[in-house]
């Protein structure tokens, strides 16, 4: 069976394309008793809009592309939640793309999410270059999350980065520790604050810093300590991790339990995000909070102003991280 079309509509309703045109756009300007029979119409074909059509035909669009990081990543599948329903509530529809945290997969993701002529872009964490942004943004309004700009056409939704970690290791100074080790978040931008904030707050307690390099992923997390346990034996082994992020955590501790080390008991660890992976009750991962929510909706109402209330002048909004403390944090054993 062929898709119903405008046409179909009108010929069942008895009443004009335009007209159905006109209800389909949800004008004023239709009678409530046509509105009624055009709905009912096209509820019995089966009838649905062609948002890309109508958003060509009307020069306007209320799709938004979101370009994903990591989809296997559940902080971000809470924030694009979050944006989901407060895209609802402003009239956006959304549709998804992901680079895989790879520069030029990134970029042909961004290029398909163009070719919807999109009445904005959604750039959650991206590896891209700055130069390939900055274009997208002459397109369409874009917003980056978790990631700075100083372009003109760009807004930026993040959190402070330097203050979460410093929470990060205060905490468990404050519990005792002093061998604690950070877990760099390598190629992701958040990575560079929360390394920063790691750095002021161990040598503002007199402490020796130790970065391991490593990446916002479980695996990444598993390299990290098998490759401490090549520098430290169990018995020495640092007493306190704090990880790039809570996958990268996880990922840590799984290879901790492998070593034979217990977690809070042997080893302290810390996560960054306070994703739902974070809060499951097997896990329950000591961390800091991103709030998810309010970034989604923050990523939304500024794109939605960019598009209703015409603006044009940038927005650099900045939430704020907090300590969440679950079992995977206690005082050090020695």
């Amino acid at each position: 069976m062929q898709r119903p079309t405008m046409q179909d509509v009108a010929a069942r309703a008895g009443v004009s394309r335009a007209l159905v045109s006109l209800v389909m756009r949800d004008s004023p300007k239709v009678s409530e008793h046509r509105r009624r029979a055009v709905l009912a119409a096209a509820a019995e074909l089966g009838y649905r809009p062609h948002t890309m059509a109508r958003s060509l035909a009307s020069r306007t669009s209320n799709i938004i592309g979101v370009l994903v990081s990591d989809l296997h990543n559940a902080f971000f599948a809470d924030v694009v939640e979050a944006m989901d329903g407060a895209a609802q509530q402003a009239g956006l529809e959304l549709i998804l793309n992901t680079g895989r945290r790879s520069p030029t997969r990134e970029r042909t993701a961004l290029s398909s999410l163009l070719a919807f002529r999109p009445g904005g872009i959604i750039l959650l964490s991206p590896v891209l270059a700055a130069a390939a942004i900055r274009e997208a943004s002459t397109q369409c309004p874009v917003v980056l999350v978790s990631r700075s700009s100083s372009v003109p056409g760009v807004d930026t939704v993040d959190d402070d980065g330097e203050t979460g970690s410093a929470l990060a290791v205060d905490h468990l100074v404050a519990l005792g520790h002093r061998r604690i080790v950070h877990f760099d978040g390598g190629a992701a931008f958040s990575a560079t604050p929360r390394r920063k904030g790691y750095l002021t707050a161990m040598r503002r307690h007199g402490l020796e810093p130790l970065v391991v390099p490593s990446e916002h992923t479980d695996e990444a997390g598993v390299a990290a300590v098998r490759k401490l346990l090549t520098v430290f034996s169990p018995n020495n082994f640092p007493t306190a991790l704090v990880c790039g992020n809570d996958f990268n955590a996880v990922g840590a501790m799984s290879a901790l339990e492998d070593a034979g080390l217990r977690v809070p008991q042997d080893v302290s660890v810390v996560g960054y995000d306070n994703s739902s992976l974070a809060a499951l009750r097997h896990v329950a991962l000591t961390t800091i909070d991103q709030p998810r929510t309010e970034i989604g909706r923050l990523a939304i109402e500024a794109l939605a102003q960019r598009l209703h209330a015409d603006r044009t002048d940038p927005v650099r909004q900045r939430v704020q991280p907090a300590l969440i403390v679950r079992a995977t944090t206690a005082a050090p054993a020695d």
